[in-house]
């Protein structure tokens, strides 16, 4: 792994596991690894993905919200995909992307960046 993924990935999987941590219960890792992330061209930009899935989150209606002051105050700036039936948002900050995912009992949180390698 390149250095900056290297970083980044430590960064993302710290964000992300205090998303997951803030919706209660015991969050379950879906993703965690570099991608090949151009399939034109192999081996020129990496990206790298961590995800988890946190079952019967604890209040996802509110929680969501809740936590958007915190990440702004990080730079995150958020961006509203929800429907009448999920919430959906996703943020971005320097390149880097990760989205929250509340529907019905299960919330997923992951995350992606292409780094050149």
């Amino acid at each position: 792994m390149t250095p900056e993924l290297t970083r980044l990935a430590a960064e993302l999987t710290t964000v992300i596991d205090a998303v997951a941590a803030s919706f209660g219960g015991h969050p379950d890792r879906t993703l965690d690894g570099e991608l090949d992330c151009d399939p034109t061209t192999p081996g020129r930009l990496l990206c790298w993905q961590y995800g988890v899935r946190v079952e019967h989150p604890a209040s996802p209606e509110t929680r969501l919200p809740s936590l958007l002051p915190a990440l702004h105050a990080d730079g995150w700036e958020s961006h509203d995909r929800s429907t009448p039936a999920e919430q959906i948002t996703r943020f971005t900050r320097d390149g880097t992307d990760f989205t929250i995912h509340v529907a019905a009992a299960v919330t997923i949180i992951g995350s992606t960046r292409p780094v050149p390698a």
